[in-house]
């Protein structure tokens, strides 16, 4: 068996965790290799490039990183400055992927399928703690294992969304409107455009991504007033929703919480609150949303912006302390 000490940190994800992460290990001469499954760095948040953040540079620059990209040249963002998805990737992502100390450890396309500890099945103690740990991969190549002494799980929750239904699982009929039904946060004022504009959609959530689909759909409105907006949520108090406005510790996290409600006041948009979906109907017609004896609907689309969970199918052969309701 090998030794585990000698061997690299695996970090999966090559996002804005796993490059900090990289960096940091990197500061400190310890081995270590990133496996991403995109085709570049910062893949997945080029899946939300149209979107801009409520949090400024600042926040979103690690120290390490910083400390590896100013010797190069890199032109630091503006701190105060909310970069959107593209920004993130473009102006930091991307230079800090390829900074000499992390391209060569970086590995794209290469997607974990599995971690277990080399030789150990999940039942079996004695000496599992020292030994390494056997990560299973697809890659270009072929599906291969590689050994690593600790992994840091950046994979994000993205490519996992919460399903409609109000019960945690997928609403009865959920599965059969999929194709009806986007989630996370399309680009309904760009690419997707054509999708919306002119049609009825129902949002269902009552998060920031909720918000930012819904002030972007409420820009259709104005362009073609046909276009019609349902908001759905499960609670029923929406106080809380709005969030802090001019109080809260990110400004612009509170003026997006403050335009929304606006929205809802002026009456641009259905509200449906206390609305927890448990069946979704797909007719000629559109599709219909219903909690109980009430209903949204028919929609021409349906976004989901419900929240998004860990995707723990790779761990299932190693031992975790997870906390039982935010699986982190």
């Amino acid at each position: 068996m090998t030794t585990a000490s000698k061997l690299p940190v695996a970090i999966i994800g090559a996002g804005p965790v796993g490059l900090a992460a990289a960096a940091h290990l990197s500061l400190r001469a310890e081995p270590f290799v990133i496996f991403e499954a995109g085709q570049t760095a910062g893949a997945t948040v080029l899946q939300w490039s149209h979107v801009r953040m409520f949090s400024p540079w600042k926040y979103n620059i690690d120290q390490a990183a910083d400390r590896l990209l100013t010797p190069t040249g890199w032109e630091r963002p503006p701190a105060d400055a909310f970069p959107t998805g593209a920004d993130l990737v473009h102006r930091y992502l991307a230079p800090l992927a390829a900074h000499p100390a992390i391209a060569g450890h970086l590995k794209l396309h290469h997607r974990v399928l599995s971690i277990t500890r080399q030789g150990f099945d999940r039942m079996r103690t004695p000496g599992r703690t020292r030994a390494p740990f056997a990560v299973r991969l697809t890659t270009p190549g072929g599906e291969i294992e590689l050994l690593a002494r600790a992994i840091i799980d950046a994979s994000g929750t993205w490519t996992m969304p919460n399903p409609i239904g109000g019960s945690g699982v997928p609403a009865l009929g959920e599965s059969q409107a999929s194709a009806w039904i986007a989630a996370g946060i399309p680009d309904v004022f760009g690419r997707d455009r054509a999708v919306y504009l002119g049609r009825r959609t129902a949002v269902v959530g009552s998060g920031h991504s909720a918000m930012n689909v819904l002030l972007d759909l409420v820009r259709l409105v104005e362009i073609q007033p046909e276009t019609r907006i349902d908001w759905v949520v499960r609670k029923r108090d929406l106080g809380q929703v709005f969030g802090g406005g001019a109080k809260d510790q990110l400004a612009e996290r509170g003026k997006l919480g403050q335009r929304v409600q606006e929205l809802v006041d002026s009456g641009k948009l259905s509200l449906a609150t206390g609305f927890s979906v448990d069946r979704i109907d797909r007719s000629e017609t559109g599709v219909t949303l219903h909690s109980g004896e009430r209903s949204v609907g028919p929609v021409d689309r349906v976004i989901a912006t419900t929240g998004f969970r860990p995707d723990l199918s790779m761990q299932t052969e190693i031992r975790l302390s997870l906390d039982p309701i935010t699986e982190a």
